[in-house]
């Protein structure tokens, strides 16, 4: 089976992407199964309820989450709360809403297990080991199936790298999110566990991380706070897509997706 995996959607430049390529991906690789980060989807700063539907009418089958989760806490929780297809990080420090893992059912049948995890360094939020909780998850999830994917929202890429060692050979794949900036060194870890550090920002390319570039310019050169304004323009496309086989749960190939809109 194939399993587009996509990275952070900024804002309406980022929906909009989905709508524009997701069918024509899906048809041209026969994707299965297709993952979303979406802690950015709305205004660059969490996800509502519009945001959510906008990804799953794109042909969005799960919806993962990061640090900024909870930037429309009242919709989300709300919409989790309701059974909406989201998997916010496992590993979040107390009593929060949701669910850090989950299992889903693929286009061709398959049951497939989704696991999202924050990272705790360079992250400044409380967080227990995403080790730990993880494996303990993994662990839980493969007495259903051994078709499991991994988001790893971190910032550090020897943090990533280091989970990716540690898991490998017990998921189909951990891909990276948070930094915005697609990796080149997706791969098979020796165990047959597929792994990139970041799949990348799906959103507006003349920007710093979705963000218009001069409201940032000015916080670097002045070092006085302003009110993030997400970037507007053309859009970027950044994915990757896992093949893995059905009966093992291994990953067999990898490759990654970068679409960028022309002026």
């Amino acid at each position: 089976m194939k399993v587009l995996c996509i990275g952070d959607v900024v804002s309406r430049v980022g929906r909009d992407m989905l709508f524009r390529y997701i069918e024509d991906i899906q048809y041209k690789y026969s994707i299965d199964f297709i993952i979303a980060n979406g802690e950015n989807a709305a205004h660059g700063n969490g996800m509502g309820q519009n945001e959510y539907d906008e990804l799953m009418n794109a042909g969005v089958d799960v919806v993962t989450m990061g640090n900024h989760t909870w930037g429309h806490f009242r919709q989300i929780s709300q919409m989790m709360e309701n059974g909406a297809s989201i998997v916010r990080p496992l590993n979040y420090s107390g009593v929060v809403p949701g669910e850090g893992a989950s299992i889903f059912t693929a286009k061709n049948g398959k049951k497939v297990g989704v696991i999202n995890l924050i990272g705790r360094t360079f992250m400044h939020m409380p967080a227990d080991s995403p080790f730990v909780m993880g494996m303990n998850k993994i662990e839980e999830l493969r007495k259903t199936t051994n078709i499991i994917f991994v988001d790893f929202h971190a910032e550090a890429t020897s943090e990533k790298e280091a989970l990716g060692y540690y898991f490998d050979g017990l998921v189909s794949a951990v891909f990276g999110t948070h930094t915005h900036v697609q990796t080149a060194d997706d791969t098979v870890l020796p165990k047959g566990t597929g792994y990139i550090s970041d799949l990348g920002m799906t959103g507006p390319i003349i920007s710093v991380l979705g963000i218009d570039k001069d409201n940032i310019i000015e916080r670097f050169v002045n070092g006085t706070p302003n009110k993030s304004l997400v970037a507007k323009g053309k859009g970027q496309f950044c994915a990757c897509i896992f093949t893995v086989d059905d009966e093992t749960g291994l990953c067999t190939g990898t490759e990654r997706i970068y679409i960028r809109e022309k002026d």
